[in-house]
């Protein structure tokens, strides 16, 4: 086997396997970052909610 090939070869992956943990990183952060907003978004909506009916969901009738 040809010793240079192979080295190149090895290179190209390691430089393959680089790019895709990069790519993997980024989009972690992406939806992360998304996670978050979506949250912040689901608790302006409810504060929304209470503040357009306040009356719906104040109370739970648990007496069977």
């Amino acid at each position: 086997m040809d010793i240079a090939a192979f080295s190149m070869s090895l290179s190209q992956v390691k430089v393959m396997q680089a790019v895709s943990n990069s790519v993997m990183n980024m989009a972690m952060d992406t939806a992360k970052t998304d996670a978050a907003n979506l949250v912040e978004m689901l608790g302006q909506a409810r504060v929304m909610e209470q503040s357009v009916q306040p009356h719906i969901g104040s109370q739970i009738d648990i007496r069977a």
